[in-house]
């Protein structure tokens, strides 16, 4: 064997040792952690979690969510009677004037005999927190000391939680803002800042203004069985006072997680208002 040989062999050797001790060391890290802060694991044995409820689930105290229209109740899919699409009730007190005015124009639309738009329906990203309001598909989860990415299987919808992190100060406005988290205990709890105006707040098309602040803590209840995330959404522009609501999950056995693209073929009948590329990416 040559030299060159030899030292390069050697210098593989290093290189391979490097790496394992670099996994080694990243998986102690995690050990530690875990050891010490005890976290909640929401991926035990790959669960995964669909949500329960299509509209928010009210906090006993506080302002409310917006809700249906009682004179137009909503009647989903597969209740046995002719589904509706949402009205809101804008009589909600905790609504700013503005957003009251622009609800009332989409309520007109839809009693006109228009579309009843939802981030799901058009293939649009939701924000925050409209994303716990994704049913159908389930939800999965990947933890690691330092991120954790909250997948809804439908359309690839991914969320990126930075961990023990601060706000980026110099972020821009996007879709699913700028989140960070850490753990209190049993809880992951989620502080989201810097969301564009571009989504709406729940299924109502409820809108909300670039100051909306949304604070969640994610919590296994039910000895496991059920997955709670609880929330507060405080925008002064759009509210008068911050609100909350409720959703939960239930856990389903693990299906492969493969990609979906939504809007693939969902013109044909209807303009659900889904967007489309002005030119092929190649």
């Amino acid at each position: 064997m040559s030299r060159s040989m030899t030292a390069h062999s050697r210098k593989m050797q290093l290189v391979t040792a490097g790496a394992m001790i670099g996994l080694l060391t990243a998986g102690a890290a995690w050990a530690a952690q875990t050891t010490a802060v005890n976290p909640p694991d929401f991926s035990s044995d790959g669960a995964a979690w669909i949500a329960t409820s299509q509209d928010y689930i009210a906090a006993q105290t506080g302002p409310k969510p917006v809700t249906s229209d009682p004179a137009h109740p909503f009647v989903p899919n597969g209740r046995g009677a002719q589904p509706t699409y949402r009205i809101a009730d804008v009589t909600n007190p905790n609504l700013k004037p503005w957003a009251v005015e622009q609800m009332k124009k989409t309520n007109e639309t839809v009693l006109k005999g228009g579309i009843g738009y939802t981030a799901r329906s058009s293939c649009m990203a939701a924000g925050v927190p409209d994303f716990m309001l994704f049913i159908v598909e389930p939800v999965y989860f990947i933890q690691t000391p330092k991120e954790v990415l909250i997948i809804y299987t439908g359309n690839n919808e991914t969320r990126h939680i930075h961990m023990n992190a601060e706000h980026d100060r110099n972020a821009r406005p996007t879709f699913y803002g700028d989140s960070i988290g850490h753990y209190e205990g049993d809880t992951l709890v989620v502080d989201t800042v810097k969301l564009n105006a571009k989504t709406y707040v729940d299924n109502y098309s409820t809108p909300h203004t670039e100051k909306l602040h949304v604070m969640e803590r994610w919590k296994l209840i039910d000895g496991g069985k059920t997955l709670e995330v609880s929330f507060t959404a405080d925008d002064p522009d759009t509210f008068n006072q911050p609100w909350s609501g409720i959703q939960r999950y239930r856990r389903v056995q693990p299906e492969p997680l493969q990609e979906e693209p939504c809007a693939e073929n969902n013109t044909a009948l209807f303009d659900y208002h889904i967007p489309q590329a002005e030119k092929p990416d190649f």
